[in-house]
Parts: structure tokens; C-alpha cells; sequence
């Protein structure tokens, strides 16, 4: 069997997304309570487990730190739109976490987007 875990993670965080047109409410720079959640999958492994999650927050509370209560349009070399930051942290994620299967962002209660494997 194939099983899946996941650990989330909060952050708040301001940005603005100056390509869409002015009038539109996100070209202006406001905030999120982001919360992400990543997931592993595989195999039980001899411990009983996927994968520790102390392992887990091992590599990922770094990334947190780094966009916590930040401009993330100073700090990411991307869109600061909710699909190009689950890219950004699959692509800072997956050389530590060989069984990343899924990255979420939420921004909002009600607004997500899930990148998986």
C-alpha cells in the first residue's frame, strides 16, 4: 500500500501582483495568512512510518523563516501568485524530501491551489 502524510505549516506574508491590470485588487500590495502543507508518500518503511516529521519540518521551517512577515515579492525570484510559490517551495523541497508528492498553498480559507506529483 501506498500511504500519503502531511504537515502544515503558517506564515504571513504581503505581496502585489503588478502585472495584472492596476484596477484589479491584487495588483495592490496586500497580505495573506498563508498556510502551506506538504506531503510525502511511499511505503511503510522498518520505523512504521513514511517518513518522520520531525524530518520533515527540518527542511521546510527554514523556507518559513525566510517568508514570514516579508514582501514576498523582495524575497522570491518569481510571480508571487499562489501557483508559483507551491512551485518554489517543490523546487526547494525536493532534493531534501525525495518523496514530496504534494505542495498546498492556501491563501486564504476558501482559496488553495495543490501542486502534486
Amino acid at each position: 500500500m501506498k500511504y500519503e502524510i502531511t504537515k502544515s505549516y503558517r506564515f504571513e506574508a504581503a505581496h502585489s501582483l503588478p502585472h495584472l491590470p492596476a484596477d484589479h485588487q491584487c495588483h495592490r500590495l496586500h497580505g495573506h495568512s498563508y498556510e502551506i502543507i506538504v506531503g510525502v508518500a511511499g511505503e511503510i518503511d522498518g520505523k512504521e512510518w513514511i517518513q518522520d516529521y520531525a524530518d520533515i519540518s527540518t527542511v521546510v521551517k527554514p523556507l518559513i523563516a525566510t517568508l514570514d512577515h516579508r514582501n514576498l515579492n523582495d524575497v522570491l525570484p518569481c510571480v508571487t501568485t499562489a501557483e508559483r510559490l507551491a512551485q518554489w517551495f517543490w523546487n526547494q523541497l525536493i532534493g531534501n524530501l525525495p518523496l514530496l508528492s504534494r505542495i498546498e498553498v492556501r491563501e486564504t480559507p476558501t482559496s488553495n491551489v495543490i501542486l502534486t506529483r
